[in-house]
Parts: C-alpha cells; structure tokens; sequence
C-alpha cells in the first residue's frame, strides 16, 4: 500500500477587504458596491454627506468612493516592480494611463498590467446607468515579478469575457460554472466529466509566462450537490490557495470537512482537491476562487505602490516617480472617465483599438 495522503488543508484564515495570499502573489482585493443610480457626470445620484472624500472606504449604504471626488474608483497612482490582474464580474472600469492607453471594460473582463520600471495608471468606476442601479464587484490581484523582470517596460493587455476559458455544465441536482481567467487548469465533475481550461496567454514578461510557473487562477460557482476535483499540481513546492468568499458553505477533501463563506484555505497542491456538497437544496450556492503558483522565492520589499527586493530599491521607486513621474500624466484631469455611451474597448500604445 502506498504512504497516505498528508492533511489537504495546511491553513484557515478570515477573508477581508484584501485577502492574504502565499508567493508569488502580493494580495488580493476583492471590492464589491451596491452603487445607485448615476448622474450625467457619472458620479453616484446621492448625497456624499458624511463620507471622507479622497478617502472613503467606509462602506455607508453599501458602497465606497474610494479615492474618487465626484466618480467612485482610483484617481492616477503609481505602481512598480509587479502586475495587477483586474477581474470584472459587474460594472464598468475607465482605465487610462501614463502610456497613454485608455480602456473601457468589465462585464466579465480581464485586464492585466505590467507595471514593471513604473507607469501611473486610473481606474475610475463610471456609473453609467441613469435608471437603475449600478452594482460593482472586481477581483484585484498583484501578482509578483521576478527581479529580473521588475524594471521591464511597462504593458497592458485585455482578456475579454467573450473569449475567457469558460465552462458551464446544468446537472439535475445543480449546477457548475468555472471560468479559468489565468493559466491552465484540469478537473473532473461528480459526473465523470474532464474539464481541462487554458486561459488567454499572459504579459511576456509575467511570472505567468515562465516555463512551469503553474500560476493559476479559476472562479468556481457551484450549487446543490454538484463537487468538483481540481487535478494536483506537478509537485507541494507549488502554493494553492482556496477563497470561499460567497454563498454558503462547502465540502473541501476527500473528508469532506466544511469551509464557511468568507473562509480562505491554503492546500497542499500536490493532491487533488474536492470542493463540493452545497447543501440539499439545488439552489444553494457557493463561489470560489482558486489560485496557484511556484513561488518566486525572493526578498520582497513593499511600501504602497512599489514592490521591490530591498528597502533601497523601494527608496529610488520613490526618487524616481519624484523625478519623472514615470514618463508623465497625459489627461487633462486625475480620474478620466469616458462618455456614458462609449462600449468596452481598448486603445493600446501606438493607437491601435479593439473591441470584444
């Protein structure tokens, strides 16, 4: 008989407004805002009394501006020495950025940008909807770079809804969706069926795009007593996370020992992970987020927006944002939105635009 498995799970933590994570990912925000309806400038149809503008995270009737004055979101910062993954699975980002690339998506996009040597970017959240409300959630994700990669030029590429790596599948007990948005991951329903993703390819010079970094990351949304078993990465050294962050709670192992809603778990990567057994009732239901990846395995360095190998290097992050401003701020204003009627698209460096 062979060794037995060792434990699945390794650790439990809460999950919060930004979710801890393992290398060679830095965090994860995960912001969700019940937002009203909007204005013609398309800022929130309600008064900002009592809220810290520049400042507001206090979450008063359901949502935030943030570092917004007039449109909720992140006026131009700057960022150095990682990636950003921006997952959008309701509302509408205006992206605009030192480059001077410019972005409308959401809707189930994905952006992901390189901020290597530095680029200031904004992302603003437009209201566009003057009848209704206008519900935001989005996953932010900073993912780490190698030092050699972290003084790369800066790039920006769009995953679009309509081409992410997505399965569905409508059982008589429930139902499965899994939409892998980075890198490549394989899974077995409780119907015996192999689903195997490839998500868009990443940034040339993302971890993600080197050779057997095995970074991954798949939303997963199960309801009633359909599981599912992710495939073993190719070895523990590899870092796997698991986030419960909505819905009720879940099976997780061969044990089946119960995960809550707002609970995130690190696994051992290197045995098959069961996630499964909602409840009873065909509609409840459970998301997950999964991500994995080989560790980087270097010093990191953080303050705010840079993050380096050393404290010195975070200090001429500083001087030289100071000095350049990272190739300077093109728009005529800090948080640029774009016009009510204007469909998701993006305008790369060079001027070329596309569309989903």
């Amino acid at each position: 008989m062979g060794e037995p498995l060792q434990p699945l799970i390794l650790e439990r933590f809460p999950l919060g407004a930004q979710w801890p994570t393992a290398d060679p990912f830095l965090f994860v925000a995960h912001h969700r805002d019940a937002y009203p309806p909007g204005t013609d400038t398309m800022g929130p149809q309600a008064k900002l009394d009592g809220r810290r503008i520049g400042m507001d995270f206090d979450n008063i009737d359901g949502w935030n501006m943030y570092h917004g004055s007039s449109v909720p979101g992140f006026p131009q910062h700057p960022h150095r020495g990682f990636e950003t993954i921006t997952y959008v699975r309701q509302g509408l980002i205006d992206h605009s950025d030192s480059m001077g690339a410019t972005a409308r998506f959401g809707r189930g996009d994905t952006q992901w940008m390189t901020a290597g040597a530095g680029v200031v970017h904004a992302e603003m959240f437009p209201l566009v909807n003057r009848d209704r409300p206008n519900p935001l959630e989005l996953f932010q994700i900073w993912l780490n770079l190698p030092q050699a990669n972290k003084m790369v030029d800066p790039y920006f590429t769009m995953n679009w809804s309509e081409n992410q790596a997505r399965h569905i599948s409508k059982q008589p007990h429930g139902e499965l969706e899994m939409v892998t948005i980075v890198g490549s991951i394989s899974a077995t329903d409780n119907t015996g069926e192999l689903i195997s993703q490839h998500a868009p390819q990443p940034p040339p010079d993302s971890w993600a795009a080197q050779t057997n970094s095995q970074v991954a990351i798949t939303h997963i949304r199960l309801t009633g007593q359909v599981s599912l078993t992710v495939a073993p990465a190719d070895d523990d050294v590899v870092n796997r996370t698991l986030y419960v962050f909505d819905g009720g709670s879940v099976g997780v192992g061969r044990g089946g020992e119960t995960i809550d809603s707002g609970v995130g778990v690190r696994v051992k990567a290197d045995q098959p992970l069961l996630i499964g057994g909602v409840g009873q009732n065909t509609d409840a239901e459970v998301e997950c987020l999964i991500m994995q990846g080989r560790p980087i395995g270097e010093p990191v360095a953080q303050y705010g927006p840079f993050v380096m190998n050393d404290k010195a290097e975070v200090i001429t992050a500083f001087e030289d944002y100071q000095r350049t401003q990272f190739g300077g701020w093109p728009w005529p204003n800090p948080d640029p939105v774009h016009d009510h009627t204007k469909p998701r698209f993006a305008r790369h460096v060079g001027g070329t635009v596309e569309h989903p």
